[in-house]
């Protein structure tokens, strides 16, 4: 049976922490999947939420629109899900900036294009971005999760 592997390292050839400065929290999930679609076209695929993920999202935008942060109502339709910053064939990484934190998270394909990487980094800006992530954590985890499994599943 074919499942999620966490690693600890981010893999060398990923640029996701190219000039990103200090990393407060990363993961990497990784799942075993032979392809020959680009890093774009595996995206588009991977992060086709599921419908309880939506409706989490548009929870996070209520809450977090009180105190100012961005919220897909005042943020720039991203070309997939969130800005893209750099699109190769191997590797999409994209991310936002906000006054509590920044992150990048990054779909990695290896050399040989039998494995796919979800991979996250986070720094927080001040005080409040650990408050933010402290909640949101153990959700993103689940969710990075669910997202690789169900491409399996395809």
């Amino acid at each position: 049976m074919k499942k999620v592997i966490k690693s600890e390292n981010i893999p060398l050839k990923s640029t996701v922490a190219n000039g990103f400065g200090r990393i407060d929290y990363q993961d990497i999930y990784s799942i075993a999947q032979q392809t020959g679609k680009t890093a774009k076209e595996i995206s588009k695929e991977l992060l086709a939420m599921p419908g309880w993920v939506s409706v989490l999202f548009r929870l996070r935008n209520r809450i977090v629109g009180v105190f100012g942060l961005k919220t897909d109502r005042n943020t720039p339709k991203a070309e997939i899900f969130f800005t893209v910053i750099e699109n190769r064939e191997d590797e999409i990484v994209m991310g936002e900036v906000d006054k509590h934190l920044n992150f990048r998270a990054s779909i990695l394909k290896d050399e040989s294009g039998s494995t796919i990487s979800l991979i996250t980094v986070v720094h927080y800006n001040n005080v409040w971005g650990k408050v933010y992530f402290f909640p949101v954590k153990p959700f993103h985890k689940i969710i990075m999760r669910v997202l690789l499994k169900r491409y399996l599943k395809r």
